[in-house]
């Protein structure tokens, strides 16, 4: 009852935004609840899917629903909270090709959690990062390495599909440098 799962529908487009089918890859589902989008993504290709979450009713859920699936090894659940689990995951070496950030949808620093991915290393280039978050909040096109590629709305609810290119934070900070020097 305490989480709050992401509705077929709403799922179905996400996962037709972002392609059916994947070929292997790891995928994150930061703000699990339920696993509802990470055991979605392991049963469309994704290798294994790490679940975060930092309430033990939403972890025994995950569990519960995992096995169910049928996912044994592929699935890595942990009780954490977000930025915690970030900083772990990066001691572990780990890189994601897709993600997941599904928070409660009065947290809306999802743009600053997309930069502490790409800070720690965690995405690989061209990783998809979904963001489901109320539709009353717009997120920003572009930010550091991200890009918009998608957006659509459903009711209160509404996805932000984004790609990151290092290429681009690079770029960006390059030229925020050369402003920063130019200012002095």
């Amino acid at each position: 009852m305490n989480t709050r799962p992401t509705t077929d529908k709403v799922k179905e487009a996400i996962f037709s935004m972002i392609g059916p089918y994947f070929d292997g890859g790891l995928a994150l589902d930061l703000f699990a609840g339920t696993g509802g989008l990470g055991i979605e993504a392991w049963s469309r290709g994704a290798e294994r899917t790490v679940f975060i979450d930092r309430e033990k009713m939403s972890i025994d859920t995950i569990r519960h629903n995992t096995t169910a699936a049928g996912m044994g090894q592929a699935a890595e659940i942990y009780r954490n909270d977000a930025e915690r689990a970030v900083k772990t995951l990066a001691k572990r070496g780990m890189k994601f090709r897709l993600v997941f950030l599904d928070p409660p949808y009065k947290m809306t620093t999802m743009d600053s959690m997309m930069e502490l991915l790409a800070e720690n290393g965690l995405l690989e280039e061209g990783a998809v990062v979904v963001v489901e978050h109320d539709a009353g909040h717009q997120y920003a096109e572009r930010h550091g390495g991200f890009y918009q590629s998608r957006h659509a709305k459903y009711g209160d609810i509404a996805v932000s599909i984004y790609k990151y290119d290092s290429n681009e934070a690079d770029n960006r900070s390059e030229a925020d440098d050369r402003h920063h020097n130019d200012n002095e």
